[in-house]
């Protein structure tokens, strides 16, 4: 029988054995933390959890791919450069602007939600897209960029066919680093209403009970890493395909 050698199948199987057996974990966490009346969270299920936060950062990172490349594309253009330094001043501002303080202006606005927290996550997400992609773009040589010129490509060609290929290991480490920090972000959407894997961890805090803590930041730990070994992985593809051509 064959074993399987692949870390990265190992952690998936690690986090959905995780996700199966934590609302059957009584017996261990009450023998962890033996003053505690309720030591496993069970007011909802840690699957719907984590589908619903999985769905907030998909749905923020592609929304922050599209504004940071789209960006990034724009202001490396002949007739957008003179605005890259304001983009990356904006970008880093939001950056800077804190998450919790981004949500208590957006709930009066627009309620409770998943709203208020993509409308957050975005803005923190953006500018490691936006950064990844510049340089990625800005390392492309200008001796190709020139030949694809004299082929008689136009700006849009070379942008598709040329600039975009070869910045895309760049373009992937950015948003690598904006989801991973999305997918911990994310956890305090459970502040406005928002069902995450913040959730637990969240009541926890309020309620003072060191094992929903526990079990909701092992499982956000868990994703983070897998999500990470993922894109590591698709870094790897990339770079074995450019090397092929």
């Amino acid at each position: 029988m064959k074993i399987v050698r692949d870390p990265l199948l190992w952690l998936i199987a690690l986090f959905v054995a995780l996700l199966l057996w934590l609302p059957h974990s009584a017996a261990l966490f009450s023998a962890l933390f033996p003053q505690l009346p309720r030591p496993v969270y069970l007011q909802e299920s840690f699957i719907t959890l984590t589908v619903a936060h999985f769905a907030l950062v998909a749905i923020s990172s592609v929304i922050a791919v599209v504004i940071g490349v789209g960006v990034a594309i724009a202001v490396t253009r002949p007739g957008g450069r003179e605005f890259r330094p304001l983009a990356e001043t904006i970008a880093a501002v939001g950056q800077t602007f804190p998450p919790v303080a981004v949500l208590a202006i957006a709930v009066p606005v627009m309620g409770f939600g998943e709203q208020p927290a993509v409308i957050a996550l975005v803005l923190y997400g953006v500018l490691p897209i936006l950064q990844g992609t510049l340089a990625g773009i800005a390392a492309v040589p200008q001796s190709v960029q020139s030949v694809a010129q004299g082929m008689g490509m136009s700006g849009w060609q070379r942008l598709v066919k040329v600039e975009l290929p070869l910045a895309a290991p760049v373009i992937i480490a950015g948003v690598r680093t904006s989801v991973i920090i999305n997918i911990g972000t994310a956890t305090i959407a459970s502040t406005v209403g928002a069902s995450t894997l913040g959730t637990p961890i969240i009541i926890g805090l309020s309620g003072f009970n060191t094992a929903y803590i526990v079990q909701g930041a092992v499982l956000v730990a868990l994703a983070a890493i897998i999500v990470d070994r993922g894109f590591e992985r698709l870094a790897v593809l990339l770079n074995r395909h450019r090397h092929a051509q």
